[in-house]
Formats: C-alpha cells, sequence, structure tokens
C-alpha cells in the first residue's frame, strides 16, 4: 500500500515537472513539443508589441498634424487685415496688418506671418510736377498688399493713405493733385475704402502714432503716464518731439489720449524743415547763396562736407554797376570736413528764430519746449546714424562726437575706399548727420552726453516691434485695449476699452 502510494506521488510529480532535454543523435529528431512551441509565442508577442507601438505612435503623430493644421485654418478664418501706406518724404511704404478674433476679442501681432511692409522711392512729393506719376508706385504697392490678403477678405480690409512732412512741404493745390490720383488708385483697389482715408496727416499725429507704439512694444501702454517713454524722431523733412510732461504745455503743443481708464497728456511737436535730409539741403542753399554773392574771389568753406569731394565750383555773381568795368569775380566753395565747425553750422540753424519766442522756454526756434522728462527712445535717422558708426548702447552720444570728428576730417578717397557700396550722395550726409544730431539733441534740447535715459533704437519690447508710426496708426485706428488686473497693456484686444485721441 505504501509502495503505491510512493508510485502515485511520483507520477504527480513527474506530470508537473518538464520533460528533460534529449540529445539526439544526427539521424534521430525526435523533441519535446513545449520546448518547440515557447520561441514562437515570444516572437509572436514581439511583433505585436511593435505593431501596436507604430501604430500608436502613427496616431499621435496624426493628431499632432491634425491638430496644427486646424489651428492654421481656424486662425486663418479668423484673420482680419488692416492695410496703412505711409507717404513719407524719402519713400512711400506700405504696411499690412493681420490680427486675429479670438473668443470675440481681437488678438494681433507685429510678427512676420500678421506683419509685412514694403518702401519705394521716391516719397510722394517729389511727384508735385507730375502727379500721374504717383500712380505706378502706389499700384505696386497694393499689388504687394493684395499678395498678404485672401482675395475674399479684400472688400472687408480696410486700406488707408497718410502722408507725412514731405507732402506738407508742398502746396496745398500741390497735395491735392496728388491726393486725388491715389485715391483713384486706391478706389479701384478692391479694398474697403473711404475717400477721407487718404489724407496728409498733421506732424503732431504722426507724434503721438510713434509714441504708441513705443510703449505698446514696452508694455507701458496703459500704465502710469510719468511711467512711460517719450520719443524723439528724426526723419528726412522733420523732427518730433512727443513725451508725457508735468509742465503746464500750451494748448497748441498739448494732446490728450484716453487708453482704456488712463488719460495721457502729451507735449507733442513735429519741427517742420527740420528733418535730416531737408536741414541738410538747407545749409548746403545758404553756403551757395554766401559763395554766390561773394563780391570778391576767394573760398567758401563748407564744414559739413569731407575733404577731397569734389562741389560746385566757380560761383559767379555780376557785380553791381559801379564795379561792371571789373569784370565777374568767382568764389569758390570748398569741402572743408570739420565736425566742430559743422556743428556750429547746424546750431545756429536750429536756433533761428529763437528771438521771437513768446514762451517760457523755446529749444528749437521760437518753438515751446519743455524740459524733456524721462526716459527716450530716438529713432529713425538717430538709429541710422548711429549703425552707420558702431556706436554702442552706452554713451552713444559722446562716441558720436568722436566718430563724426573722424568721419569728417578723412578725405573722401579714403571714405569711398572703407565704404565701396555706398552711394555718394548717401556716404556725404554722415558728416552732416552726425553734427546735427548732437546740436539737436544735446546743444538744443540739453540732452547730457553721458545720458542714459535716452537710447536710439528701431525696435523695442521682447517681441522686436518695429518703431514705425505707422503701427501706431494702426492701434489706434482700431481703437481697441484689453488690461489686465494691474492695468498693463497686453496683446488681446477689447473693444470695451476703446482708445481715444483728442485733438
Amino acid at each position: 500500500m505504501q509502495q503505491s502510494n510512493a508510485r502515485s506521488r511520483l507520477k504527480s510529480k513527474s506530470d508537473v515537472m518538464d520533460p528533460p532535454e534529449v540529445q539526439t543523435s544526427p539521424g534521430h529528431h525526435r523533441s519535446s513539443p513545449s520546448t518547440v512551441a515557447k520561441p514562437k509565442s515570444k516572437r509572436t508577442k514581439s511583433i505585436i508589441f511593435v505593431i501596436v507601438a507604430c501604430v500608436t505612435i502613427a496616431l499621435g503623430l496624426f493628431f499632432v498634424c491634425y491638430s496644427i493644421l486646424s489651428s492654421r485654418r481656424n486662425r486663418s478664418v479668423s484673420l482680419r487685415y488692416s492695410v496703412i501706406i505711409d507717404g513719407g518724404s524719402s519713400g512711400t511704404r506700405i504696411h499690412v496688418f493681420g490680427y486675429r478674433i479670438e473668443s470675440g476679442k481681437p488678438v494681433f501681432d507685429f510678427g512676420e506671418e500678421s506683419y509685412g511692409s514694403l518702401k519705394l522711392s521716391p516719397g510722394l512729393s517729389a511727384y508735385g510736377d507730375n502727379p500721374e506719376g504717383v500712380s505706378e508706385s502706389v499700384t505696386e504697392l497694393v499689388e504687394f498688399a493684395k499678395k498678404r490678403v485672401p482675395k475674399g477678405k479684400l472688400k472687408k480690409s480696410d486700406i488707408r493713405l497718410m502722408a507725412t512732412a514731405g507732402m506738407r512741404l508742398l502746396q496745398v493745390p500741390a497735395q491735392e493733385q496728388i491726393l486725388h490720383v491715389t485715391r483713384r488708385v486706391l478706389r479701384s483697389s478692391g479694398f474697403d475704402f473711404r475717400e477721407e482715408w487718404a489724407s496728409v496727416i498733421s506732424g503732431s499725429d504722426e507724434g503721438v502714432y510713434a509714441w504708441v507704439v513705443a510703449n505698446h512694444a514696452l508694455g507701458s501702454l496703459g500704465g502710469e503716464p510719468l511711467k512711460t517713454t517719450g520719443i524723439v524722431e528724426l526723419g528726412g523733412a522733420s523732427a518730433q518731439v512727443t513725451f508725457v510732461s508735468s509742465e503746464l504745455v500750451p494748448s497748441e503743443f498739448s494732446r490728450s489720449l484716453d487708453y482704456g481708464n488712463v488719460s495721457y497728456n502729451l507735449y507733442t511737436h513735429s519741427f517742420l524743415d527740420f528733418g535730416q535730409d531737408v536741414a541738410h539741403e538747407k545749409l548746403s542753399e545758404s553756403l551757395h547763396n554766401l559763395a554766390a554773392n561773394s563780391t570778391g574771389e576767394g573760398i567758401v568753406p563748407d564744414p559739413c562736407t569731407p575733404k577731397g569731394y569734389i562741389l560746385e565750383t566757380n560761383l559767379q555773381k555780376d557785380l553791381p554797376g559801379f564795379l561792371a568795368d571789373k569784370g565777374k569775380f568767382t568764389a569758390t566753395l570748398e569741402a572743408a570736413g570739420n565736425f566742430s565747425e559743422c556743428r556750429s553750422a547746424a546750431f545756429a540753424m536750429l536756433q533761428e528764430g529763437k528771438g521771437k519766442c513768446t514762451y517760457k522756454h523755446c529749444s528749437i526756434g521760437s518753438i515751446f519746449t519743455p524740459n524733456l522728462q524721462g526716459s527716450f527712445l530716438a529713432t529713425e535717422n538717430f538709429f541710422h546714424t548711429s549703425k552707420f558708426f558702431g556706436l554702442g548702447e552706452k554713451d552713444w552720444l559722446s562716441e558720436m562726437i568722436l566718430a563724426g570728428n573722424r568721419f569728417c576730417g578723412e578725405d573722401w578717397s579714403k571714405l569711398k575706399l572703407k565704404y565701396p557700396t555706398f552711394k555718394d550722395e548717401n556716404l556725404l550726409r554722415y558728416c552732416f548727420s552726425s553734427a546735427y544730431i548732437i546740436s539737436m539733441l544735446h546743444d538744443s534740447l540739453g540732452v547730457a552726453l553721458d545720458d542714459e535715459r535716452i537710447k536710439y533704437a528701431s525696435k523695442a519690447g521682447e517681441e522686436d516691434i518695429p518703431l514705425d508710426w505707422a503701427l501706431g496708426a494702426f492701434i489706434l485706428n482700431t481703437a481697441t485695449a484689453t488690461f489686465d488686473y494691474s492695468g498693463k497693456s497686453r496683446k488681446i484686444l477689447d473693444l470695451s476699452n476703446v482708445a481715444k485721441y483728442k485733438i
């Protein structure tokens, strides 16, 4: 009985145990079935795992791609567009803005996807004697805008033309003839256009628009007024100064801007004829007149032109009758290249008419200018000249004097070798420009040479938003602003907080 139980227990154990491996000779093929099945099971599971993993990855990629495409499609569907043409003195630039609508609120930025621009030269004012000539350049600009705006949205996208200082210098009849041609082009452009949307804007408007975009970029628009940043622009035909002043400002220089729940009382003025190009032409003309009115032989030096440059010479003038028998005398205008003397000549221009100042303080001519307060950004030709000389951001005005001295005192032939890609008329201006900048900012407006509160710039903010007044015009024209609880401006705009600009 015990022996039988022992056999039974042995049998049960053997049933549970795996059979032993059997080695066979080459002629034998016997093997255990379970030994063969196990590797097949492992391979099958591995294949299934790989298939499942691939399918999962493929579905994930599909979902990501679908989300991106769907997001882009939705953004594209909600995009709205606005177009502004800046009719400047040196050229005409078109700006095409795209902004989205999210949750019923417009959202805009000035990145490459939503913003584009194109500039053509010359400016509108160059067509004073040939108004019809404007048609070709404006048409080309409009075609550029059409490529950035879907055809189905043209009729809902507004287009405006705002001409500045160059046009302000023309007589009103000439302005109207040029505007008549531009309106004709814009009417047939396919964009949403009204006759009054093509106009010559005031210099004060231009200054306010520049101030708006700068403070929007810096995030201070909607914040405390005295913590905003002022703007000093040096254009081709005019210069603008705009900032919040705590002084009592005469009404003719004051503009009020309500942005959300904050009111800004701005000093702003456009100094027409004091832009870099027009001022340089004015100085050259005065030197030519001086030479032409000379009653004897001699040399009239031009301190703002580098030595070696050939100016118009042998300027003759008929003498008064009692000297007629002595024939004609000749005065020569000669390039003298002297930074200090050029600076003095520029300062004399900026101070013309100061004796007629009827205000407490006049910095340029007879125009009231309060003391500059807070931080400032110096834009346009302030920036271009500073970049040309490679000036650092710190003590850049002091560096400008050194750079101007070197440039003005250099021989023209050496300058041509150093800057072979520059056209003569462009290279020439940097002697005058450097002296004019110092004379305007330091000698006239009283900015200390080591004042770190004023910086030259063409862009501002973390997103490098271009400091172009047209962007400020776009912000105000959309008349929208959203504020967070701290009152700071954000990219998301709310129609319930409309910006109001009072002239």
